[in-house]
């Protein structure tokens, strides 16, 4: 005897049960991505200073 199945329910069940840990991995992508672009502002920052230390060496 076989039994039929609604895999459209079944597939519901598995979705919610994947929201906790695709909200964790979206969450740590965007730390990952924030913390990468800051270090390039900083990294920019700091070579844009050191610039205009340079210039300002230069006319004193």
């Amino acid at each position: 005897m076989e039994m039929m199945y609604d895999s459209s329910g079944i597939g519901l069940f598995a979705l919610i049960g994947l929201l906790p840990m695709l909200f964790n991995l979206v969450i740590i992508i965007f730390v990952i991505y924030f913390i990468v672009k800051a270090i390039k502002f900083m990294d920019m920052k700091q070579k844009l200073d050191q610039e205009k230390n340079e210039k300002i060496d230069q006319l004193i």
